[in-house]
């Protein structure tokens, strides 16, 4: 057996691996070099942010079983999807094709989540955590994340990527978004450097901002391209990583925003009026970032 076939074959515990690997190293570093200072009890918050991933991973293996990479098996026995009905040579072309292009797919779905009022409704809960810690970045809608697996689903599709590639970018995303939501303190130089490669979390960090201007960019979650090459790049806060203030305006309840109750009834909570993804009202700080 190959590492392709592995892989396939113990997909559920590769991703349970990861998940909870990537989970250990990021709380150890928050222990060690945490970049700002808690507002809300730490033991709360993960209570709930975690019991919203166990409530969403029992929702997703309910509604859709085989979930993106049985959504590959399919495609590929039907010969759907660019890669499945052109034949291209080099299988390692295709796979990094493949992982990029759901990147950029994962990169415009979030940008739409901002732009589009009734996805924000949903969007609204990640971005009402009054902190920013690795749970942050696994605390979604569930809501949000059956959209989100119905839009992987188009575009594996219409892409036809290989069944390894979707577990890998499955993968990938998922610890990515946990290392970029850490709540870590980064060497200048190291964070300027990587930030070239990979969204870090002085970089996605911005993007929890309470300043609408700064909400609205840095929408990657791997990949830090996107932004850069569209215009929806900010390097840094206006009032820097310590001062800023993280979260909604709207939405500044403990209890509400922190709660499970709480953050599931967020989506139905006060109209979304005036909110335009455009909105960008300051001048950007000078870095040379």
């Amino acid at each position: 057996m190959n590492m392709s076939e592995f892989v396939m074959n113990h997909e559920v515990i590769t991703r349970l691996g990861f998940f909870f690997g990537i989970l250990a190293i990021m709380a150890l570093w928050e222990l060690i070099a945490p970049r700002r200072v808690r507002t809300v009890s730490k033991v709360f918050r993960w209570m709930n942010n975690l019991g919203v991933v166990f409530l969403n991973s029992f929702l997703l293996r309910i509604v859709f079983p085989t979930a993106a990479a049985g959504m590959a098996v399919f495609a590929q026995k039907h010969g759907w999807g660019i890669f499945n009905y052109f034949q291209f040579p080099h299988k390692t072309v295709v796979m990094v094709s493949s992982v990029v292009t759901m990147d950029f797919a994962i990169y415009l779905q979030h940008v739409m989540f901002h732009a589009v009022p009734v996805f924000w409704r949903m969007h609204r809960m990640h971005h009402a955590d009054l902190d920013f810690d690795v749970t942050t970045g696994v605390r979604f809608h569930p809501l949000e994340i059956i959209l989100s697996m119905l839009i992987k689903f188009a575009v594996i599709i219409v892409l036809g990527p290989p069944v390894l590639a979707v577990i890998v970018f499955e993968v990938i995303l998922n610890a990515t978004s946990m290392f970029n939501h850490g709540n870590v303190r980064m060497l200048r130089g190291v964070d300027y450097v990587l930030r070239w490669f990979v969204v870090t979390p002085d970089m996605h960090r911005v993007h929890h901002s309470i300043e609408v201007d700064e909400t609205n960019s840095n929408f990657g979650f791997n990949l830090p391209w996107w932004d850069r090459l569209l215009g929806t790049y900010r390097a840094q806060p206006c009032m820097g990583h310590e001062g800023m203030t993280i979260g909604l305006r709207d939405f500044r309840d403990t209890k509400r925003c922190t709660s499970l109750p709480g953050m599931l009834a967020i989506p139905f909570l006060s109209k979304v009026t005036g909110y335009a993804i455009t909105g960008r009202t300051r001048e950007k700080p000078k870095d040379d970032h």
